[in-house]
């Protein structure tokens, strides 16, 4: 699990922990391992064999504007005064968390409407905005928190998946990819997917990419395999990849 603790001098300390699990892609977090979207047959009526056709997004490589999660032109600016109040220090905090986990520079924006309760085990909601994607997040105070404190503990918890575009298809080049070290794969392509869409988590995103592999086709000749898209169980950040049967 993903924690990173937050120091808010004078103010509060928070312990986030909106993600958690590893990436078997290797990428920076997350999986969509126990993801129980079920794998859908292409339009051939093959199960993982596609149409023989490129979808509408080439992967060629690694995707430029992907960034490593501690790249500074993932950083959210300003930041707040020191003196800021804590719901305003708390919805920036939230729009890094997201920021970090799309990899790619975007719009954010992040409101907590009724505010962030100091109090012990005070439960407040908020949402952040990432390139118009909503994500519902749940903020909860420590049950340690006592009124005055120099640091308050809490977490912060997304009730769904942010999916992004550039994100994935760079996940699927370093699964499938020259840089993945498979030789069976080539002519990788996907979906085109929204720039950044929220999903449910432990859900089908409904969209899917493909390779060439020379032991696809019916015959194991070669062929183009579809792989599903899938959402993770809620902690995982990034999406999965299936490949159907």
């Amino acid at each position: 699990m993903r924690h990173t603790k937050l120091l808010i001098p004078l103010l509060a300390a928070g312990l986030l922990t909106a993600g958690c699990g590893s990436d078997d892609a290797g990428t920076a977090s997350g999986s969509g391992k126990g993801s129980t979207g079920s794998a859908r047959k292409s339009d051939s009526g093959s199960g993982g064999q596609a149409s023989g056709k490129d979808l509408a997004v080439a992967i060629t490589g690694p995707q430029k504007d992907v960034l490593e999660s501690g790249d500074k032109g993932l950083e959210v600016t300003p930041e707040p005064a020191r003196d800021a109040p804590f719901t305003e220090q708390i919805e920036h905090k939230l729009r890094e968390d997201v920021i970090r986990d799309a990899r790619v520079p975007g719009k954010t924006e992040a409101s907590c409407p009724d505010g962030v309760t100091q109090k012990a085990s005070a439960v407040s909601k908020c949402t952040v905005t990432y390139e118009g994607a909503e994500i519902p997040y749940t903020v909860t105070i420590s049950d340690s928190y006592r009124e005055g404190s120099f640091i308050t503990s809490y977490t912060a918890e997304p009730q769904k998946m942010l999916l992004v575009a550039k994100a994935t298809y760079n996940q699927f080049d370093e699964r499938y990819g020259a840089q993945s070290g498979r030789s069976d794969a080539s002519k990788l392509s996907c979906d085109e997917i929204p720039v950044a869409k929220a999903f449910d988590f432990d859900s089908d995103s409904g969209y899917t990419c493909q390779f060439w592999s020379k032991y696809g086709g019916e015959d194991g000749d070669g062929g183009f395999k579809t792989v599903n898209i899938t959402i993770g169980k809620a902690g995982y950040n990034a999406p999965g990849f299936e490949e159907a049967e």
